[in-house]
C-alpha cells in the first residue's frame, strides 16, 4: 500500500491555475494587437505590460510558497521549473508586443497571425490543464497537443523567415520584424517546456 504523506494544502494548484489563465489574457492581447490600428497599439502594450506584471506576481507568489513550505505536492525542482516556464511564456509575448510599439512597425506579415493563433491555442490548453495537476489525471493529451503545436509553430516560423528574407522588405524592417517573430517563437518553445515539465511531474506521480 502506498501512503500519501503530503499535505492537503492546495495553494500551489491555485497559483498555477492563475498563471495559466493569465497566459490566455496575454495571448488574446497579442491577437488584439494584430487587428489594431498603429495608434491603438500603445494602449494594448500597456495592457500587456500589466498582464506581464500580474504574471510576475503569480510567479513570485509560487516561489515564496515554495520557500516557506516544507512538504510540497510534488518535487520542488519541478514546481520551480513549471513556474519559471509559465513566466517565460508571458515574458516573450510581452516582449513581442513591446517591440512592435517601440519599433513603430507598420503592417505585420500575415504569417504572424498564424504564430499568434498557435500561441492562443497553447495558452487555452495550458489554462485548462493547470487545474488538472491536482488529480494528475487527463494530462497526457495536453503535452501531446502542446508538442504538436510547437512543431506547427516551428513550421510557421520557417515560413516567416523565408518571407522576411525574400526581398519584400528593406534590411532595417527585416531586422525589426525578425526580433518580433523571434520572441513569438521563443514563447512557443516556452510552452513546450511547460508541457515537458507537466509530463515529468505526471510520470513521477504515477
Amino acid at each position: 500500500m502506498r501512503f500519501n504523506l503530503r499535505p492537503s494544502k492546495t495553494s500551489f494548484y491555485e497559483m498555477f491555475a492563475t498563471s495559466g489563465e493569465n497566459l490566455v489574457v496575454g495571448a488574446r492581447l497579442l491577437k488584439e494587437l494584430l487587428g489594431a490600428d498603429p495608434a491603438e497599439r500603445k494602449e494594448i502594450a500597456e495592457k500587456m505590460r500589466a498582464a506581464e506584471h500580474a504574471g510576475d506576481e503569480a510567479t513570485h507568489a509560487i516561489m515564496r510558497e515554495l520557500n516557506e513550505t516544507f512538504v510540497t505536492p510534488f518535487d520542488r525542482e519541478d514546481i520551480y521549473r513549471l513556474a519559471s516556464s509559465l513566466d517565460d511564456v508571458m515574458d516573450f509575448m510581452e516582449a513581442a508586443v513591446d517591440l512592435v510599439v517601440l519599433y513603430n512597425i507598420g503592417d505585420l506579415p500575415s504569417e504572424v497571425a498564424d504564430q499568434v493563433d498557435v500561441l492562443e491555442r497553447a495558452a487555452e490548453l495550458t489554462a485548462a490543464a493547470m487545474p488538472r495537476l491536482r488529480a494528475m489525471k487527463d494530462l497526457n493529451e495536453f503535452w501531446i497537443e502542446l508538442n504538436r503545436l510547437e512543431n506547427q509553430a516551428d513550421q510557421v516560423y520557417r515560413r516567416l523567415l523565408a518571407r522576411l528574407f525574400g526581398g519584400d522588405y528593406d534590411a532595417l524592417t527585416v531586422l525589426k520584424l525578425k526580433e518580433v517573430v523571434d520572441q513569438l517563437e521563443h514563447a512557443a518553445d516556452a510552452f513546450e517546456h511547460v508541457a515537458n515539465t507537466v509530463e515529468t511531474i505526471a510520470v513521477k506521480e504515477s
